[in-house]
């Protein structure tokens, strides 16, 4: 694999993880960062060693020294930041949810596929050494047809009207927040969209959904049970029911620990990432550019596409509107 040099867009505590996973890659050159404050910029070169640090995410999108940048603003403005990025030719992972809305995230992808440059959502669980051994035994067929999926991701947060969590121009909520993992296991598991969902959603004091329980129906009488919350903790694990056994993930979303229960017996799995973890969809669009790629095939964009437009369903039937969606 070649040398990639890495633009870091918008520093926030997301970017610092994902540095973190950088760091570990040699191939990964620390090469730039980009904030609307100049000082915050530097602040963040300086603590990890990027060579430059620019005080407009156009700066950064200009370098023609740039081969990858990922993109982690708030996801409202994942649209505009990262249409420039790959306007200018820079190869751009952005963080998850991909973006707000279908009509978004569609423009995105026409965006990244006219202009012939790599995207992919930065679902960073999808590429964890666990979940890949998840796929290698469903593959297998080790717990023979898969008749349902769980997955819950719950935490409690303090509620604060002005924080991204809670906030309605922030697209905040359970559901954008962490549901979208849930959503995107179970597409990979299935490998498809539902059919049908049926939904609550438990709505706070700012107009954002703090719960959100999902019954997802498949064409052949498959099924996915998924809950998500911002006020609540939950054991964040997953599972998947097969006609012959299961598989068990505790904390699935960042977790290391797969238990297969087969007809043989139980085995356990533990399979650790090498830093933060968030090096994993790193390697990943980098082994794509040094393949040709301009998508992933294990994050098709097709897929992210579709899995936001079952989140736009879920929102439409509850009447949960953002700013942004205008």
């Amino acid at each position: 694999m070649r040398q990639y040099k890495w633009g870091i867009l918008a520093p926030g505590a997301i970017a610092n993880k994902f540095t973190a996973g950088l760091a570990a890659i040699p191939e990964a050159v620390l090469y730039a960062v980009a904030s609307r404050d100049l000082g915050r910029a530097q602040a963040f070169a300086g603590k990890y060693g990027y060579q430059k640090a620019y005080g407009s995410y156009l700066e950064l999108a200009k370098d023609p020294n740039v081969d990858i940048v990922y993109v982690a603003t708030p996801h409202p403005q994942h649209e505009e930041a990262v249409v420039m990025c790959l306007s200018h030719g820079k190869a751009v992972i952005c963080e998850k949810p991909i973006a707000v809305n279908a009509a978004q995230t569609q423009r995105m992808i026409n965006c990244a596929r006219n202009n012939g440059v790599f995207l992919m959502e930065a679902m960073w669980t999808r590429f964890l050494p666990s979940i890949v051994k998840v796929r290698e035994l469903l593959a297998q067929g080790a717990i023979g047809k898969v008749r349902l999926v769980t997955a819950d991701f719950g935490f409690r947060a303090e509620v604060n009207p002005q924080g991204r969590l809670f906030a309605l121009p922030s697209a905040g909520g359970s559901l954008m927040d962490v549901g979208v993992y849930n959503l995107s296991f179970a597409s990979m598991v299935y490998g498809m969209q539902p059919e049908s969902v049926k939904s609550h959603l438990r709505m706070g004091s700012t107009g954002v959904d703090e719960e959100a329980s999902l019954l997802l129906s498949y064409p052949k009488g498959q099924s996915a049970l998924l809950f998500s919350a911002i006020r609540l903790n939950t054991p964040q694990d997953a599972m998947i029911f097969g006609e012959s056994g299961r598989i068990e993930l505790p904390a699935y979303w960042r977790g290391n620990i797969v238990r297969l229960h087969a007809p043989e017996g139980v085995q356990e799995f533990d399979l650790p990432y090498q830093a933060s973890g968030m090096e994993c969809q790193a390697l990943e669009v980098m082994r794509c550019l040094d393949a040709g790629l301009s998508e992933s095939p294990v994050m098709p964009l097709d897929e992210s596409l579709a899995v936001i437009r079952t989140a736009d369903g879920i929102r439409r039937e509850h009447g949960l509107k953002y700013p942004c969606d205008e």
